[in-house]
Parts: C-alpha cells; structure tokens; sequence
C-alpha cells in the first residue's frame, strides 16, 4: 500500500464527504461529525493531531494540496492588451475623427473623371492623402498610450491586491509548534487557532472553543452573531469573522471548496453568463429611455456610477437602489472622493463648452466656404468640394478633441499611482486608491490611543497587593505565600493561552510580546515574580478549562472557571479595576489576611491608588478569584452542590475577593508629541477616542500634546457623551452633536457605538464652512462601522484585526500615527499636482480653442492644423501629466489649511494664472496672424487655397504656440502663487527628462515634419523669435503674480460647491431615471457627454478600480443555481426570511464582497448594470450591529 511520509495514502474520508460534511449547520453539524466517529475520529481520518498538528513534512504538505486542494482561489484573467486597446478605440470623439480621417483619405485619391484640373494642381494632390494618415497616426498614438497606462494600473492594482494578501496570515499548529504562515499554504488537516477579530480563512470544524461567536453575515446576511460550540454549532466557515472568543479547529475545505469558494466558483460562470445577457440586451435596448448606456465595456460603464454605499457591514460598495428613502441614502452613503466628484464637475463644464465651440467652428467653417464658393464665385457643385466639407469637419473635431482635457485622468493616475507606491515606502498601504487623495483634505483625525499614539509595549510599573502600593517591582518574598500564588496562577491561566512573551532575536533585545499587549504586561509581571508561567499553563491545558467568559466591550473583564484539584471550581477574573472593584466583597489587607472589602475601602482605594495611577497616565488591572466548593465553605467562598449554572454570569462574578491592582503603562510613542504639533499646524484637529479610563486617557493626550494648556477643550467619558447628544426619547440628534463635537478633544470610556456616532456626527455636520473630512483610525473588530464610515478608515497592520483591517482604506504597516502625517503630506500633494496640471491644461485649452475658433472666422482656415493639434494635445497632455504628477512632496504642504469637501478646485489665484497666460498667448498668436508675416517680412499664410502647402508663416504660429507651452509648464509648478518657479526643479529629473524631450521633438517636427505636420523649417532668426515669445511667459507670469488675488471677484473660482449637488452628473450609469423626480433627470445634452466622457471618468475614477464588484446574478438560472449552494446557509436563518429568497440572495451574493480581500478574483469582476427591481437589499442596522460588538481597549 502507498504510504506517504509512513502513513497510508488513502485518507479516511474524501473530499466530496468533506465538502457534503461543511453543508451542514448546528445540530445536524454535530450529529453528521458524530457519524463520522467524533472529533477526534475525524482528525485521525485526515491524519492530523488535535495537539501536534500536521507533521509540517514538504512530502505530506505536497499530498494534501493535489487531494484536497490549496487555499487560492484562482483570479479571473486579467485583460490582454488588446482588449484594453479596443477598449480605448470607443471613445466618441476618436471614432468621429477616425472616420473622418478615412473619409479624407478616401477623398484624396478620388479623381473625378469630368474635371481638367490644371497640372500645378496635380502635384499638391500628391500630398492629399499624408493628413488623412497623419490623423490615424495620432488617433493611434492616443490610443496606444490609453491602453498601456490602463494596462500598468492594472498590473499596478493586482500588485497591490498581492501585497494585501501576503500580508495576511493565520495561526496554525504545526509539528506541536504554533507559527503564522500565510492563508494560502494552509491545508485540509491543519489545526488552526482561532481567536477574537479574525476573518476565517477556510472552513472547518471546531475541536474546543470558549465562548465563541461568529458573524456570518458575509455568508447568510444575518447580522446577529452566532454562537459556536463543537456540542452547539461546531462548523465555521470562510469568510465569517470572530467576533468574541477563541477556539482550535480542524481545516476541512480549502480555496474552490470552501463555502466561500463555492459561491465564488458560481459567480465568476454567472458573470460569464450575466455579460453575454447584458450584451443581448444592449442591442435590443431601442427606447429612447434616459438610460445611460456608456460607450464603453462594462468596466467603464460602472466607474461612471459613483455613490456606492458602503454598506456597513462589508467594505464592499453596493448600489443604491434608486427608490431608498432620502434617510436612508444620506446615511449610508460613501461619499464619492472628494476630489473625483469635483473632478466629474469640471470635466462636464469643460465638455459643454468645448462642444459648442466644436459645433460653431464647423458651421462658420461650411457657411463661409458655401457662401465664397457658390453665391460669391458663382461656381456649380463639383464632387471635390466634398473634401473640403471633410477638412472642415476635421478642424471641429479637432477642436473638440483639444478641449476635452484627456490628460486629467491620467494625471490623476499617474499621481496616484506614484503616491500609492511611495506610500508604501513610508508605512501606509493603501487599498483604495483614492483614500489617498482624500486624506489631503482631512480636516479631523479621530485616533485610538493604544498602539497609535502609546508604544503598545506595555510593562506593569506599579502594584497594590496585600495594601502595599510598590512603584518598583516587587519580589515574591514580599507578597505572603498563598496570595503570590493565587496572583500568579489566576494571571497564567486567565489570559489567552496566544499571548505569550518569547525571548528577543539577540542576546540584548527587549523579549517579543506576541498576542494581546496588556495580557503580555501581565505575563512579564509573573516573570519578574521569578515564577515561570508556561509551566502552569503546561499543567493546566486549554482543555480543562470549565468556562470562559472571553473580554468584550460589554463585560470589559475575562474570566476563567477551572477545577479545583479536591472537587469544586474556582473563577479567576481579571479586568478594567473600576469594574472589578465594584464585584469585590473581600481583600487581602496587612500580611495576607482576608478582610471584608467595604464601600468606604473601595472609595478609598480609588482615591488614592487607581486615581493618582491613572492620573500618571497608567492604564489599571484588578485580579480576583473566587472559590465554589463542595463541601464546608470559608467566609469567601460558596457552598455548591452540583454544578453552578455558569450563564448566570451576574451571580457568578459577584462577592469576588481582590488579589492586586496593577498600573500598566504604555509609553506614548516618542515621535507622536511632534507628529501631532504637524497636524494641528496644517489645520487639522486630532482627538482621542479611547476605551480606557478617563484619567489615563487625560494623562497621555496631555502629554501627546491633544491637550495645550489654555485651550477649550472638553474630555467626556461615553455616559456624559451620550447624555448630551440624545433628546429625551434617547435618540441623536445632530444639532446637539454640533454643540459637543467642535471642542470635544478627548472621549474615553467610549464604546464602539459611541465612536461610530462622533466620526458620524462630525461627517454630517454643516457647522464648519468647509465641511468636515475625517479620518479614523482602529485596531479592534469593534471599530469596523467607524472605519467604514470614516472619509479614510487607518487599520493598524500589527495590533490590528482582519476585521479591522478589511474596512480600512489605508493599513498603517508600523501602527505609527506619524505615518498619518505623511498619508496627508501625500494626499496633498496629489490634490495640488493635480492641481497643477489643470492650471497648465486649460491655459493650452483655452488658447488652442479660441485660436481655431476666430482663425476659422477671420481666415477661413485654422491657423493650427488637425495634426499640429492632436501633437500639442497627445505630448503636452500626455507628457504634461506625468511632469507634474510626479512632483514630490515638501514640508510646506503641511503649512497650509486643508481645503476641505466645498473649496474650488480651481482657486481664484489659479484661475488669475490661467486667464493671464491665455490672455498672453492669445495677444502673440494674433498678433503674429494677422501682423506677423509683415513683422518678420515672410509670406503670408493667410487666405491660402484648401491644398497650398504649409508656410512659414503658420509653422511660426504653431512653434511659437508650442514654446509659449512649454514654457508656462515650468510656471505651472506653483499654484500658490510663490514667485520662485524655478525652485525644485532639479530635484524631479522626470519633469526636466520630459521638457528636453518635448522640446527636441518640437525642434524635429519643425524643421523636418513637412506636410504630414504641415511645417516649414525655420530660420535661426525666425526660431529665436519662437523662444523668445516662449521666455516671455516666464516675464508676464512674475507680473501676474504680482495682481493681488483678494480683490479678484469670487465667481471666478471653478468646481466649487458639496459634492453631493453634482453626484447626480456621476450617477448615470448607475440610477433607472425612470423612478426618480422628473426634476432629477439628466438632460439629453449631460447624456451626451457622460458618453463622451467615459474614458475620461474611468480614469479619473482610478480607485474605483480597487471596488470592481462582484455582480448579483439575476438570470433565473443564475439563480436557481446559486439557490443551491445558499440553501446550505439559510437553514439556520430564521423564519423572518422565508418569503424574501431573492431578498437573501441578493444579500448572501452581494455579501460576498467582503471576502475580496483575500480572493483577488473581484479586481476583475464588474457589477451588472441593471439590477431589477426586486432584489432589494436589506438596511443594516448599525446601531445594533455595533452594539454587539467587542473591544480590547479597555483590558
């Protein structure tokens, strides 16, 4: 018989047993593990130990992946090139100038057999045709460059998503050793350790667990948290999240066979079949309805759609369907990024003009040439002047294409992009692009203490035992010997058996504190006891435990209930001194003796140890135990019979008897105090949102410096917080969170719900002008709905949950707040870059626009030619974008107010710039038009026949047009007005790469372009002319830097107002128009351009590529088919559900998305367009599902 590393190959059981094995829920679990023989039974089958684990051996490991499976869902393939660049071929304005391009060329070559045309006329026809070509060339150079910079975000996003997912790891017995390896080596058979906060990375069955809760809704859509138990409930699944409690499981299902997997499995074919539908119904969609259908493949088409909820139970977007109560939309609404809504706006501002203007030009254009031609000249029609019509039509096109600022979504990728992988460097992982930008605009941060602003390397520094208050250490000869011992073992076993402190890499190193950091202080507290706590836990195992009642925000306390060696149980308890005092009825007092602990002790005991402790900003523990025996009790201990019901937990955790208070302290982190004085400096306003208790958390942000003597600031604890937001029916009200939130700086005692309604609070409120954008950070499972709710949710990489982890946007990998700092140094300087570009962008716009407009009036041709401008639009666009996109942060960001949700994007002094270069450029370029040719003594080009070959005269305006640009680039790198243009130039290599770049080309395309860019090569004289009207820019911009912008009117700011007023312009895509207010519909002309736009917002919209989501299949077979495998996970719902199988459906698939963390499968999956009607998706209540929730801040 085969065997494998000396054991049989055949496993015990198959894997379509497994799979049929995880069908099962609650009792029906339990018994189908029973048939199978037990537990134990099972890990035989699958030979694994309960104990040891799996032998850890490559041979084994190697056997399990191809019978089992690995723990990867295999990602859809990503799009090939090609698609990308058929993608980028829909764009309406490029299809409009291919064809017309086509038309050209076809023209070109078409000779009409009855003309005699004279022979001088013959040989510029030669030259007919490059145009036509040289037009397909650029359209193809555009595209080629849109596919490749889709290609490498692409690429760029999938990185990231790897990143994300190495980053994630799991706790695993292997060979009697726990390690952590990453989610995607664990196997069937594995013994994995499930603790509080984790998100479940494979399915299996549960061997022992106390007091374990599970949060399902991933899977079921049910919120209320499930209670696991090997005699309750004993399967887990992928994809849930631990809630409370821990436990030890055997790994079942991995990857495609997990419950997750399967579901996964399903929806990539249904999304195969939903696209092919989708596509079906496009074609037969002929009813003028008001619905956008994008020009682009799907992908496209779901960027336009911006207002994804988040929902709050998932950090996934779901959308909104449009027939939501106003109340319910407002509130669970994440807010388009800041700065892509008023992106969106401008760019539909920009398009309208840009189109009117395209459309004037033509008809001006045709009307002339028609008037001249036919009324004037009296000609007859000849089949040639179709050309002419076509050239025209061209020129319009062309200055459609040049008023559509193509290069803004690439700025703001390429700037993200550069941010994002800079980002990395300096501790923030960033998992929604656009997190990014927003933090520039935070204007709040709302901050944990422990671990964020403290070291989270906790040590016990003082201790109170036997009445005995020690500032150093005690010994254990100090303490009297049954008291040492009770604190000594009630420590070791009442403290998850993960939290252990192992010795440092190097023989001088502080140890390593692994698991909970103030179960570690307590731990190092028995060591220095001179007591080994590892041999009290080797005696003691986690499988003699009688009960525990694990820590939650609720309890704020862990207890331990073990046998007692002569019959009867004793409950260790340790937890937040307030709490645990109030349980006590008896303390160790003078040597040891037992006393009764009375209310004036107590008072007396807070007064002058836990008070003063606290107020040195140490964080104070009780231990306690108490005693159940059998037989005659002592005054402190309870006489039981059989066994005590340990539910009841009020009568068990009272009359306890006080072993010590300890204060633990955790250092505030060095650099934190400076960090902070950073933030308050650039205008934003940090507060600390803690568990712990008052005094403590006083201490430390007095010495972090959130409190600065002489200010007005208020320290609430949650009780008095929630007195004074809540009216008399005890519901929030915002006007009286307006009178708390603005002086608030330090909430302590503070439940999740609490800081959930601040961050909600603060977000909603119009009290400030500029409308506040906060940022949260969070380590525990409990603070996922304030992360999510939050502008930009801070997860910490270290002390930080999966749970919390998966509803942040940025993942601090050192847990440091003054990474915070450079997330905002960074998100400001996107805003700004971008900023940047959009002041040298619509400069070159404007006077492009406006020179082939009046040209086209006055000389009844464009001075600059179709080629000439896709040139200055592809390079300077293109290139432009990735000159000032690159630019790298200085400290001075951090100098300046943030802007805020409401301020412009284009500010009055940029607008000031833009209108003065204009203005500049205009002057020279009609000057040099209509005056030029007599200045510089050459051939005027003015009035030329249609085919005249290029003149030096044009060729000039067209290289003086393009100095001028490429010298207000340079003036575009400040847009604060700062004087000094020039400073830091040398310090972005890329910038002045790109600038000698474009400035050789130009010199090429000049001297050598000929017809195919209709030039002429200059003179030496006539160039130097060229650069000096370029140089000039430089002169004319110190002078209009020197007009004061205050007195400037304020309508000349462009892209003001809440983001919320225009969401309607980016939810076409998404919203039926048919059930909103007629007064919402978008007019024929908006569709038009949301058409037009497509590809401009997909890119904008970068980040929305992180949110690709996994559509809801709502073909009948589609659904019937997934029916099937949600069946499973609706018996345990219930009744409530029973008539809403769509309902759950929607919700269990939609659900899904939370998974995508680990999956990447979802980078590539995009949401179907049209959800009917009927899968409405149930509001999550978030009250309660805070409520439920549990907090380590407080232990």
């Amino acid at each position: 018989m085969a065997t494998i590393d000396g054991r049989p190959a055949q496993y015990g059981i198959s894997l379509k047993q497994l799979r049929e094995l995880m069908e099962h829920r609650g009792p029906e679990g339990v018994n189908k593990i029973a048939e199978f023989g037990g537990i134990h039974e099972l890990c035989k089958k699958l030979y694994t130990s309960p104990n040891e684990g799996l032998s850890g051996s490559k041979a084994d490991e190697e056997h399990r992946r191809e019978t089992f499976g690995s723990n990867v869902i295999p990602p859809k393939p990503p799009k090939t090139f090609l698609t990308l660049v058929w993608e980028a071929l829909q764009d309406v304005t490029l299809i409009i100038l291919e064809v017309a391009a086509l038309v050209s060329l076809g023209l070109s070559f078409y000779k009409p057999a009855d003309e005699d045309a004279p022979v001088l006329q013959e040989e510029e026809e030669h030259h007919g045709w490059i145009e036509g070509l040289a037009i397909l060339i650029s359209v193809i150079v555009v595209v080629i460059v849109t596919a490749f910079n889709d290609y490498s975000k692409e690429r760029q996003f999938r990185g990231l998503q790897n990143r994300i997912e190495g980053e994630h790891k799991f706790s695993v017995i292997r060979g009697g050793e726990v390690c952590q390896i990453s989610v995607g080596d664990i196997l069937v058979g594995d013994i994995a350790q499930v603790k509080y906060g984790d998100l479940l990375p494979a399915d299996g069955c549960l061997i022992q667990s106390n007091d374990l809760k599970v949060d399902e809704s991933s899977l079921t859509g049910e919120s209320d948290h499930v209670k696991k138990g090997a005699d309750v409930d004993p399967m887990v699944l992928s994809g849930t999240h631990v809630m409370e409690g821990s436990g030890k499981m055997v790994v079942t299902a991995v990857g495609v066979n997990s419950q997750a997997g399967i579901i996964f499995t399903l929806l990539g074919a249904a999304v195969d079949e939903q696209e092919a539908e989708i596509k079906k119904m496009k074609k037969g969609e002929s009813d003028g309805r008001a619905q956008i259908k994008g020009t682009q493949a799907p992908t496209q088409r779901q960027t336009v759609s911006s207002e994804g909820t988040k929902s709050e139970s998932e950090g996934n977007h779901v959308p909104q369907s449009s027939s939501t109560s106003a109340a319910a939309e407002t509130g669970h609404k994440k807010e388009k990024s800041v700065l892509q809504a008023k992106l969106t706006k401008l760019a539909i501002q920009i398009g309208y003009a840009g189109s009117t203007i395209a459309v004037l030009t033509v008809i001006i254009l045709i009307i002339q040439f028609c008037v001249k031609t036919f009324v004037i000249d009296e000609k007859p029609w000849k089949n040639t002047y179709a050309n002419n019509l076509v050239k025209h039509l061209i020129i319009g096109v062309t200055v459609l294409v040049v008023a559509v600022p193509e290069g803004l979504p690439l700025a703001v990728t390429l700037s993200l992009a550069y941010s994002v992988k800079k980002m990395m460097k300096d501790n923030n992982l960033v998992r929604h692009l656009d997190a990014c930008e927003t933090m520039g605009n935070a204007t709040a941060i709302c901050s944990d203490k422990t671990g964020t602003l403290t070291t989270n390397r906790m040590t016990v520094v003082q201790s109170y035992i036997c009445e005995k208050l020690c500032k150093v250490l005690p010994t254990l000869s100090d303490i009297p010997q049954h008291v040492g011992n009770l604190i000594t073992m009630g420590i070791s076993v009442n403290s998850a058996y993960t939290s252990n402190i192992m010795g440092g890499h190097n023989p001088g190193d502080l140890p390593i504190q692994v698991g909970n950091k103030t179960e570690c202080a307590l731990l190092g507290f028995v060591q220095g006891l001179g007591v080994k706590y590892q041999s009290i836990r080797d005696e003691i195992t986690e499988d003699k435990f009688t009960r525990v009642y694990t820590f939650n925000s609720v309890r704020k306390s862990m207890g331990t209930v073990i046998p007692r060696p002569n019959g009867g149980f004793r409950l260790y308890t340790k937890g937040a001194s307030e709490i645990i005092m109030k349980k006590c009825a008896f303390i160790y007092g003078h040597e040891g003796t037992l006393e009764k602990f009375t209310r004036d002790m107590q008072e007396r005991l807070i007064r002058e140890v836990i008070e003063p402790m606290a107020c040195d900003g140490l964080r104070t523990i009780s231990v306690a135990y108490r005693d159940f025996v059998p037989g005659k009790a002592a005054i402190n201990e309870v006489h039981i019979d059989g066994e005590p019901n340990w539910d009841d937990e009020e009568n068990i955790m009272t009359n306890l008897t006080c072993l010590c208070v300890v204060g633990i302290e955790d250092p505030v982190r060095p650099e934190v105090p400076d960090a902070i004085r950073k933030c308050q400096r650039a205008g934003i306003t940090v507060r600390m949102v803690t568990g712990d208790n008052i005094n403590t958390a006083r201490s430390i942000a007095s010495k972090c410096g959130i409190l600065r003597p002489n200010d007005d600031f208020l320290i609430l604890e949650g009780k008095e917080f929630n007195r004074r937001i809540r009216d008399s029916n005890g519901d929030i009200q915002q006007h009286l969170i307006d009178k708390v939130w603005p002086k608030l700086r330090v909430l302590a005692r503070s439940s999740p719900t609490d800081k959930y309604t601040l961050v909600k609070g603060i977000i909603d409120s119009t009290v400030s002008e500029n409308r506040e954008v906060v940022a949260v950070t969070g380590d525990g499972t409990n603070d996922g709905p304030a992360l999510k709710k939050a502008d930009v949710g801070f997860a910490m990489g270290i002390a930080g949950t999966d749970v919390a982890k998966e509803a942040s946007d940025i993942i601090l990998t050192d847990d440091n707040f003054s990474s915070i700092v450079k997330a905002v140094m960074w998100g400001r300087n996107v805003y700004d870059s971008i900023a940047k570009f959009l002041q040298f962008q619509l400069t070159v716009n404007v006077v492009a626009v406006i020179v082939a407009f009046i040209g086209a009036c006055a000389v009844q041709d464009s001075p600059l030619k179709a080629v000439q401008m896709l040139w200055v639009n592809l390079i300077m666009d293109t290139l432009a974008s990735l000159a000032l996109a690159t630019e790298f942060p200085t400290p001075d960001l951090l100098l300046r107010k943030p802007y805020g949700r409401t301020k412009p994007l284009i500010s009055r002094t940029m607008m000031k710039n833009i209108l003065g270069q204009a203005l500049y450029q205009l002057v020279i370029i009609f000057g040099l038009l209509f005056v030029g040719d007599l200045i510089l003594d050459i051939e005027s080009g003015r009035g030329q026949e249609l085919n005249a070959g290029p003149t030096q005269h044009f060729t000039i305006i067209f290289n003086t047009f393009v100095m001028m640009t490429l010298f207000n680039e340079i003036n575009a790198r400040k847009i604060h007005g700062q004087r000094n243009v020039i400073e830091g130039l040398l310090t972005n290599p890329i910038f002045y790469t790109i600038w000698i770049f474009t400035m050789i080309s130009q010199v090429l395309i000049i001297q050598y372009g000929k017809m195919a860019f209709s030039t002429k090569a200059l003179s030496l004289d006539q160039w130097l002319w060229c650069v000096f009207f370029g140089i000039g820019t430089l002169v004319w911009g110190q002078l209009i830097t020197s007009v004061p912008t205050r007195k400037l009117p304020k309508i000349l700011s462009w892209g003001r107002g809440h983001p919320e007023e225009y969401t309607d312009a980016m939810n076409l895509g998404e919203e039926r128009f048919d059930s909103i207010d007629s007064d919402k519909k978008p007019r024929a002309g908006q569709i038009l351009w949301i058409r037009g736009l497509t590809r401009l917002q997909t890119q904008v919209i970068g980040g929305e590529l992180q949110e690709r989501l996994i559509p809801v299949p709502y073909s009948k077979s589609n659904t019937d088919q997934a029916i099937r495998v949600v069946n499973a996970f609706r018996q345990g719902l219930d009744a409530r559900y029973g008539d809403h199988t769509n309902t759950s459906l929607a919700e269990v698939l939609r659900k899904q998305t939370s998974l995508s963390k680990r999956l990447s499968e979802t980078s590539s999956i995009e949401y179907a367009d049209n959800i009917p009607d009927e899968l409405t998706i149930p509001e999550i209540d978030v009250e309660r599902l805070s409520s439920h929730s549990h907090t380590e801040t407080a232990v």
